[in-house]
């Protein structure tokens, strides 16, 4: 079954240059790349792509986390697309937690957990069909994703935009 899937390269995935070493580990999947760009995470963001864990006591230490207050305040949103993207992705990811994630996947070999618990895991993979339809749309407009995976409708805005000068 055809699928996407969110991966975001979090910001101490970028501040320890594990970009193309990533990238690389994700093309075993043998998926496509249909959407990719750099973000600054806004706090709006962030707590909303991290609302399910919002009563976690680590909860705000995520948000600064994937905001990029401990290191770079960016993070690099990819939608790979293919069959069973989703499951593929979250293998080569590998656990959340660092320390039982398999030591040749992504996080077993990038990830550690800092001295105050927080998972710098260097990157996020979609949970399950739902998760990904939801954060494929919280980080990404339509028009940034090559493969029409969801609904779409044409809408008229008139809005401000910064422009190049």
């Amino acid at each position: 079954m055809l699928e996407i899937t969110l991966v975001l390269i979090k910001p101490d995935g970028l501040k320890k240059s594990l970009t193309g070493n990533i990238l690389t580990r994700l093309a075993e999947t043998k998926l496509e790349i249909v959407g990719a760009k750099m973000v600054r995470v806004s706090q709006e963001r962030a707590r909303e792509h991290y609302k399910h864990l919002a009563d976690m006591p680590f909860f705000e230490d995520l948000i600064k986390y994937i905001m990029g207050a401990y290191h770079r305040e960016k993070v690099m949103a990819l939608g790979y697309w293919g069959e069973e993207a989703i499951q593929k992705v979250r293998d080569i990811s590998g656990k959340t937690n660092p320390e039982e994630a398999d030591s040749v996947s992504i996080r077993g070999a990038y990830g550690r957990i800092t001295t105050k618990g927080v998972y710098e895991n260097v990157v996020h993979a979609s949970a399950n069909k739902e998760d990904a339809e939801r954060e494929i749309k919280l980080w990404f407009d339509p028009d940034e994703i090559i493969v029409d995976m969801y609904p779409t409708a044409e809408v008229e805005e008139k809005t401000k935009k910064r422009k190049w000068a």
